[in-house]
């Protein structure tokens, strides 16, 4: 598309339907140029509806046509040039036709599938014709290697629906979380609600929101994303904001490598999160709800409509829920392949039709987050412990773990494990136990990195520190996202940190320098060390350019594309200090 502005190229009739279908409003006739016909106000209304109808146009043809893409800018009444760059922002939309039919095969090439072999499934697909995208993580890191096929008319296939999620509960302590998992069939309420399901809910409309709030600020419940801000602070704030709307939003772009856990709570008891943030939306006053799902997570996409399908049809959706004057409904809303995207303000802007680039802070979300409104955001993990909290109550909750890390945590554990899979466990079980109960290491422990890629890498000294908030902090360790990759002594762990820094290169959105430059300069370094080709000063050149990285810039992407590499240099993995 070289010109960035209303062409001649028309929709052919798919094209147009899909579009008409998305867009209830009459289309605009003029145009120009530079701007549709119609106004700010028209622009807003309907901006937010450009990521869906990307969707429709690429499920429709298998990529955007030029055609296509200026009759929903037109329909939508954004400037042509917005639409493209939108467009151009994610991964999974293409601009220019394929060379050859055929579905496009997204095969994963971060750490784990590329030490499970992903390289060889990439050639065998290629010898047999067809097209292979090699993708960063697919959140399948315990069925390596891992791959999310793409298809016209709406069939893409993450796989996940053909394979069994692995779910790993030690018999020694009953799970909370995962309760469900395995037990009840996801997609059917009746049992959802034989299990314990909307309980919570009912308490929730009897007692009020004040009571839900003040039991999470009890229970000591923290975001289970990484951040770890105090979840019931985060609702009172929104709470006590006096305006007419506000919104609720589940954070489910979970992209980190290594990363699965949300994944598979979506698949598996979706009713949950439903429930849960219908409570969100009860206890601060918010009448609608937003679920972002990332786009290569089709199966978990499914099982969620069809859980907000069946939770409308039986009032526990919609208007005045179960008799009571709470009214909330939810959305979907599916990314297409932008890591970037996991931070909440970059979430916002890929709702509302814009790039997914962050926002400076403040203002916080709970002052001005979706549409310029006090929004919660939260993901699909730190909600399912609200239902935890409200069914069995703040003494029983806090009695797992510790005093300031109360509860249990999500562990995602993959890589050189015996047992890869989902782990609930107390918060305070070491390393050790963790990997016991994974069925140990295959091999000979080198490094584990925890908390993803923008986690921190440990070795056999940190085997038997407690995983909780406070305790990996002191030894300038992270628990992030829960991600635990496990890597054995046949890994060449400079290509692993070649792959990350490569990783960041590739998704840092470009919009402050700091990170935009600071992640090629960290991958060109680490491109040298495992070519053999060090400097003698290869160690202080990384590290300024952490430093520069985590103080300027923007999010917390360019903040945290240093930790990995940071902590193989300090532990002795890569660089100079490497024995």
């Amino acid at each position: 598309m070289p010109d960035l502005k209303f062409s001649d190229a028309v929709p052919d009739s798919d094209e147009r339907a899909v579009v008409d279908a998305l867009i209830s409003t009459p289309p605009v006739e003029q145009r120009s140029e530079r701007w549709v016909i119609g106004g700010r106000a028209r622009e807003e209304e309907c901006r937010h509806l450009l990521l869906p109808g990307l969707h429709a146009l690429q499920d429709t043809m298998g990529w955007i046509t030029p055609g296509g893409l200026g009759y929903l800018a037109e329909r939508l009444q954004v400037p042509i040039a917005e639409a493209y760059g939108v467009a151009t922002f994610y991964e999974l939309f293409e601009l220019e036709q394929p060379d050859t039919e055929g579905p496009l095969h997204h095969v994963c090439v971060d750490p784990v599938c590329a030490i499970s072999n992903s390289a060889s499934y990439i050639a065998e697909l290629r010898t047999k014709g067809h097209r292979v995208h090699e993708s960063p993580c697919l959140g399948q890191c315990e069925r390596p290697p891992a791959a999310f096929v793409q298809i016209k008319h709406g069939a893409s296939q993450d796989l996940a629906a053909a394979t069994k999620t692995p779910i790993k509960v030690a018999e020694a302590e009953p799970s909370r979380l995962l309760k469900r998992i395995g037990e009840i069939e996801c997609t059917d309420l009746e049992t959802y609600r034989r299990h314990g399901g909307y309980e919570a809910l009912h308490l929730a409309i009897n007692k009020g929101g004040e009571h839900v709030i003040e039991q999470l600020k009890k229970s000591g419940l923290t975001g289970r994303g990484g951040a770890a801000f105090p979840t019931g602070v985060k609702w009172e704030a929104v709470a006590a904001k006096d305006a007419l709307v506000k919104y609720v939003v589940a954070n489910a772009d979970e992209s980190e490598p290594g990363t699965f856990k949300d994944r598979v709570i979506m698949e598996s008891d979706p009713f949950a999160l439903v429930e849960a943030m219908t409570i969100a939306g009860i206890s601060a006053g918010c009448e609608k709800g937003w679920i972002y799902i990332r786009g290569e997570y089709t199966t978990a996409a499914e099982r969620m409509g069809a859980a907000l399908t069946d939770a409308t049809a039986w009032n526990l959706l919609g208007t005045n829920i179960l008799g009571s004057p709470y009214n909330f409904d939810i959305e979907i809303r599916r990314g297409a392949g932008a890591y970037i995207c996991g931070e909440e303000t970059s979430l916002f802007n890929s709702i509302e039709g814009f790039r997914g680039e962050p926002r400076s802070k403040p203002p916080y979300p709970t002052d001005s987050g979706l549409f310029g409104q006090p929004t919660i955001v939260n993901n699909p993990e730190t909600f399912l412990n609200v239902l935890e909290i409200l069914n069995n109550g703040v003494e029983s909750y806090r009695s797992a773990g510790t005093t300031n890390s109360p509860g249990t945590k999500l562990f995602c554990l993959s890589g050189d494990v015996s047992e890869p899979g989902l782990y609930e466990a107390e918060f305070g079980i070491t390393l050790r136990e963790l990997l016991v109960r994974a069925g140990g290491v295959t091999g000979d422990l080198q490094a584990i990195l925890l908390g993803g890629a923008a986690g921190s890498f440990a070795d056999s000294r940190h085997l038997d520190i407690p995983l909780t908030f406070e305790d990996t902090k002191a030894e300038g360790l992270t628990l992030g996202s829960g991600a635990v990759m496990v890597f054995s002594s046949r890994v060449d762990l400079s290509a692993v940190l070649m792959r990350l820094a490569k990783f960041f290169r590739d998704e840092s959105c470009g919009q402050c320098v700091p990170c935009r430059i600071g992640t090629v300069r960290q991958h060109e370094l680490l491109i040298q060390i495992g070519n053999r080709k060090p400097t003698s000063d290869n160690d202080l050149l990384l590290e300024e350019i952490a430093a520069v990285m985590t103080d300027s810039s923007i999010c917390g992407l360019g903040q945290t594309a240093a930790s990995a590499v940071q902590s193989a240099v300090q532990l002795g993995l890569i660089g100079d200090k490497q024995s």
